[in-house]
């Protein structure tokens, strides 16, 4: 079981307590986002639960999330990173990528992935870059499982 941090910046709160996860929030988040449109709330919920997850909180308002699913040995997959469209352009992105990087149980992780489409810049800053040997990735995309138009 991965050890729950929490830390803060002024208003700010970023926790990795599952508790304070407000899953009506999270959906709406994701119902915009690019990459889960569509999904159904039952497979957001069934992801958080099967993940470390790091709520963003102005207060008590969850305003972010981003999830790492991970075996907490070797290998991570950041995914589902979202910051309320009304909290952007205020550094929450770059101090949420921060903390997940300095979680101790990251740490000494062989392999970091995620996929975006729009946020190389932000990923960038922080070590992030490319795959460097894609002959040797494979994958198996379904982009509509589980939503009822497979």
């Amino acid at each position: 079981m991965p050890k729950n941090i929490e830390v803060h910046r002024e208003n700010f709160t970023i926790s990795t307590d599952s508790s304070r996860l407000d899953i009506d929030a999270i959906c709406d988040f994701l119902s915009r986002a690019y990459w889960s449109k569509g999904r159904p709330r039952e497979r957001t919920e069934r992801a958080l639960e099967n993940s470390l997850v790091f709520g963003l909180y102005d207060g008590n308002k969850q305003i972010g999330i981003a999830r790492v699913v991970t075996d907490y040995a070797i290998f991570a997959y950041l995914c589902d990173v979202f910051i309320h469209e009304d909290y952007r352009t205020h550094g929450l992105g770059k101090w949420l990528i921060e903390t997940i990087h300095s979680h101790p149980d990251l740490q000494g992780l062989r392999r970091w992935t995620l996929a975006t489409r729009d946020a190389h810049g932000l990923y960038k800053q922080f070590g992030w870059d490319a795959l460097s040997n894609t002959e040797n990735w494979m994958e198996i995309l379904r982009p509509f499982a589980g939503e009822g138009r497979d």
